[in-house]
């Protein structure tokens, strides 16, 4: 039986709260709280749940926490207005730049493309006529 919660088909042959840090917004730690708030088991597999403790998981995620398409459209529009007002950091995003500081000169190449480029020892390359 595949458990869906929050849009999200978690998998069934882990532990509980490393298949809730599959939804989007919620991690590790979130997930050990919820299961604390659910009062299950976090040694517990996903198959072995039953049909009221996978109801009591899904209703606290509801209530409690921004989830998967809210909250990514929320952290889009958070984005789009800092380009908006053109703030620094809103530069940087639109960029594809880091936005928190880092230094970009040696790093960040994931981001910037990797272009190593070297100026060699400096010595001109003889040439035979």
């Amino acid at each position: 039986m595949a458990v869906r919660i929050a849009g999200v088909t978690i998998p069934n042959d882990k532990k509980v709260a490393f298949s809730l840090a599959y939804i989007y917004g919620v991690g590790l730690s979130q997930a050990k709280k919820i299961l604390v708030n659910a009062k299950v088991d976090e040694n517990k597999r996903v198959h072995e749940l039953k049909d009221d403790e996978i109801n009591r998981i899904r209703e606290i995620i509801e209530k409690n926490y921004t989830v998967e398409g809210d909250l990514r459209r929320e952290i889009g529009s958070n984005i789009k207005r800092l380009k908006e007002i053109g703030s620094y950091r809103g530069t940087r995003h639109s960029r594809n730049l880091p936005t928190r500081g880092q230094r970009t000169k040696t790093n960040s190449r994931t981001v910037r493309g990797n272009k190593r480029v070297t100026m060699g020892s400096g010595k001109t390359k003889v040439t035979q006529k």
